[in-house]
């Protein structure tokens, strides 16, 4: 188990789409897996893209599991993980979650993970604000590019009002740059910006545009298996290990 149990389980939240939240989700898990950690990918959205881009098209889920049902019947072995895959059903439960934001983090009490990683959608929705609430760590993927430094300021102020009002022990474990493209002026900018303003915050390694990494998930894989020698799959490595340092500081 990992030596602090008090992160263990992350949020990806980004309330802009196409940032690669979902693709980081997916491939933080697993190389969490490759390095001996019990990861859990749940799949909070209705658009059900880290479930159907790994292959899966299944009819119960994390929806079925906010209903009561046990956790363990109905998560997938993927890759060396598992997955609580999301089901069309989950739509649904954005409505029920705003009377009850807390159930989330109730219905995942005990899942017995050294890591549990949430994929939420690019909204502020009540399944993103039930899984800050849930949380004890958040993971802001951030694509390299204008704009990107006033999207985290305001997704901060979100998370410190959650602090406020659901969620005292929710920090930001850290930002990764994505679609990263060193030989552009923007890139090395937008890295610049993100790194004087939020520091220590922006994790070291950065994820590159790759082809591999964008191709995979019409394979159903992970990078790990689709391409692992490409540069998206060491850079998801090297990432992983960064998260596991982070989580075991406390």
């Amino acid at each position: 188990m990992l030596g602090s149990k008090v992160l263990r389980r992350i949020a990806l939240v980004n309330q802009k789409g196409g940032v690669g939240k979902t693709t980081t989700a997916i491939n933080l898990a697993a190389y969490l897996a490759r390095m001996g950690k019990k990861v859990l990918l749940v799949d909070l959205d209705p658009q059900m893209n880290a479930t159907s881009g790994l292959g899966l098209r299944p009819e119960r889920g994390v929806y079925q599991v906010l209903q009561g049902e046990p956790l363990e019947a109905l998560v997938q072995p993927v890759d060396g993980f598992h997955l609580l895959p999301a089901t069309p059903e989950l739509v649904g439960a954005t409505v029920e979650l705003l009377e009850k934001p807390l159930a989330l983090g109730e219905a995942l009490r005990d899942e017995g993970y050294d890591i549990t990683l949430l994929d939420v959608p690019p909204s502020l929705s009540a399944l993103t604000l039930s899984a800050l609430a849930a949380a004890h760590g958040v993971v802001v993927p951030v694509q390299a590019e204008y704009y990107a430094l006033e999207g985290v300021a305001g997704l901060l102020s979100t998370l410190d009002e959650v602090r406020t009002r659901l969620n005292p022990c929710l920090r930001l474990l850290g930002i990764p740059i994505t679609m990263y493209d060193g030989r552009t002026l923007l890139s090395q900018q937008v890295e610049a910006q993100l790194r004087a303003h939020f520091g220590e915050k922006v994790f070291w390694t950065v994820v590159p545009r790759n082809v591999r990494l964008a191709e995979a998930p019409s394979f159903g894989r992970t990078i790990a298996q689709h391409a692992p020698t490409s540069p998206g799959a060491h850079a998801y490595r090297r990432l992983a290990e960064e998260v596991i340092a982070r989580v075991q500081e406390g």
